[in-house]
Parts: C-alpha cells; structure tokens; sequence
C-alpha cells in the first residue's frame, strides 16, 4: 500500500467547484488565449486552478477567490463580445479592480461627462483606443479630473498619472467640452547637465516633452496631431512659457511638477482662466532641482489642501501599471528610505 493511500492529501474544506459555460467557442479560445495563458495568469494571481471542458471552464479553489475569478472570466469573456481584445494588463486590471465595476448601481441624469461613472465601469474614449483605469485609485482620479477645475495626481513613476490625464484631455476635447489642450512639464534634467543643444528653441526643448508626444500618438492618429499642433489646438511647451497667458476653455497639464518652483508652481495656478481644467501631476520622490531648492508641488500640496474645487489624489506602488518589476523596485526604494 503506497504512502498517498495511508495519508491522503488534505483539501481546504472551502474548495469547490464553480462551472461556467461560454457559448461561443471562438471567443473562448480568445478568453483562454493561446496555449491557455490567459487562464494561467488568472491561476497565478488569484490562486486557484481553471480547467476547460468543452464549452465550459471550472474555475477550482476557495470561496472568495473562485468568485473573483468567475467574475474576472465573465468580464473578460464580455470585452471581446463587444469586439474587443484581451491582453495580459486587461486581465491584470479586471483582477485589480474587482467585481467593484460591475456592482455600482446605475443612476439618472447628471452631468453628461460623469455618464461614464454610473454604471461602474469607466472608459475614456479617443479616436485611437479605449481607455480603462486598472485600479480603484486610477478610477477616483478620472472621475476627479472630470468633476473638478484642478486635481493634482501624486504618486511613483508607471502609476498612470500623465497618461490618463492627457486621455482624459484628449476625450474632452473631441467631444468639445474646451477648445485646446496645454500639456507643459518644467525643463530640467535629471541628474545630467547636457550643456547646450543644438537647434531651435523647439528642438532644444522636444526632448524634455517627448513623454508628452508619445502619450498624444496613443490616442490620436499622428496626422490628426501634427495638424492640431500646427492649429494650436494641441500645445506642448516648457513651464517657463506659461507666464503672462490666460489659459481659457482649455484642458491644462502640468507634468513632472516636482521640479517646478515655489515661485512657476504659483505663477502655473494662476493661469487658470474659465471654462478650463487643469490637471498636475509629479513624484514627490523624484525632485531634480537644485540642493536646498522648494519644491513647488509640495508646497501647493500643504498650501491647498482643503480648499474648495481643488482635489488630491495619491498612487502607491500597488497602482503601477508597467512592468510589475517596476512596482517591486518602487517598493525597495521605500523601504530602504524608511
């Protein structure tokens, strides 16, 4: 008699079996994707095993896992009947958010821009792509840039901060809430002194808003850009360029805003004209100004926290959306620094 019939092995009391049946064969070979790896990334995450039966998946481990990951199939297996894709970082973000997007209930009237929050889930449309926030903070700090003047996005890098702001700018202004989008960021170099550049003043300081750019081509075909640079519909520009401008019916980005001063942080705000919002974001932890220098978004952050139309949002490392290398390592800095 072999030793696994004297002592067979022990299984969680709570471990059972959830079936679910997907009619459309062809879809669920998307769902699982190939070689299964869809449904070994939900394995590895949630902790639990998924074996497929014809049409259906068993979805086998405990109570509250088991739920999430039916809900996270289900979720999955919806994205591409609406003719959608699934890659790894929707499945990572339908793990992160839950079964949080699909229990809000839906609500009536209200304002047309905050439509997109009434049924849970959140996507920012542009003429490119859909895009989701994939975690809870990542939601609350959408919502707060449609629903106020002035938000501030502070957090570690790969977070989404830019990202989703410009989305956001993008959306609004293809669907004609302000007339323009201003994305500037401070021009300092990090760590580097790269001397002088060569060129125009445009060529000299493209390649501190590259970031900028990159973000833009993500959700607008590159000729709609160009063409809507050229009509300074879309600006990018230094924060150095920002004085003496009222910035009106427009959608306002301040990026990196760590590196700005005391003194262009108060100069930035005040540029604020009507009908425009505006958005900054930075990591506190990343400050590339001179030894002894303020930081302006530290000081904004202690000066206006509180104050009416003004909202916060904070990221940690459980928000970043890169590589998940990227999360660890944010993780070990803080720790180290604790």
């Amino acid at each position: 008699m072999g030793i696994s019939a004297l002592h067979p092995p022990t299984v969680p009391e709570d471990v059972q079996e959830t079936l679910l049946e997907f009619p459309d064969n062809r879809l669920l070979i998307g769902l699982c994707g190939e070689f299964d790896r869809n449904l070994a990334q939900i394995e590895h995450r949630l902790a639990i095993q998924i074996v497929r039966r014809g049409n259906q998946l068993a979805v086998i481990g405990p109570g509250a896992a088991r739920t999430q990951a039916s809900v996270v199939l289900r979720a999955l297996y919806a994205r591409l009947e609406a003719g959608r894709t699934v890659e790894a970082g929707d499945i990572d973000a339908e793990i992160r958010m839950g079964d949080s997007m699909f229990d809000a209930p839906k609500a009536e009237g209200g304002d047309s821009q905050l439509e997109m929050f009434q049924g849970g889930r959140v996507e920012i449309r542009t003429r490119k792509k859909i895009v989701e926030p994939r975690t809870e903070a990542q939601k609350a700090y959408v919502k707060a840039l449609y629903a106020n003047e002035l938000g501030f996005g502070i957090g570690p890098a790969g977070t989404g901060k830019t990202y989703l702001a410009v989305a956001v700018g993008v959306s609004m202004l293809i669907g004609g809430h302000v007339d323009k989008i201003l994305l500037s960021r401070p021009a300092v170099e990090a760590g580097e002194r790269l001397g002088f550049l060569p060129g125009d003043m445009k060529e000299k300081v493209d390649p501190y808003m590259q970031p900028l750019y990159d973000a833009l081509n993500d959700f607008l075909p590159a000729k709609q850009v160009q063409k809507m640079l050229e009509e300074k519909q879309i600006e990018i520009a230094p924060l150095a360029f920002m004085r003496g401008r009222t910035l009106s019916n427009a959608f306002v980005v301040l990026d990196e805003a760590q590196n700005a001063t005391s003194m262009q942080m108060k100069m930035f705000l005040t540029r604020l004209g009507e009908g425009s919002r505006m958005v900054i974001t930075g990591d506190r932890t990343q400050v590339d100004l001179p030894r002894g220098m303020a930081s302006g978004l530290a000081e904004a952050e202690r000066i206006l926290n509180g104050v009416k139309g003004v909202t916060f949002n904070y990221f940690t490392s459980k928000d970043v959306v890169r590589h998940p290398l990227v999360a660890r390592i944010i993780e070990a800095y803080e720790k180290a620094e604790a």
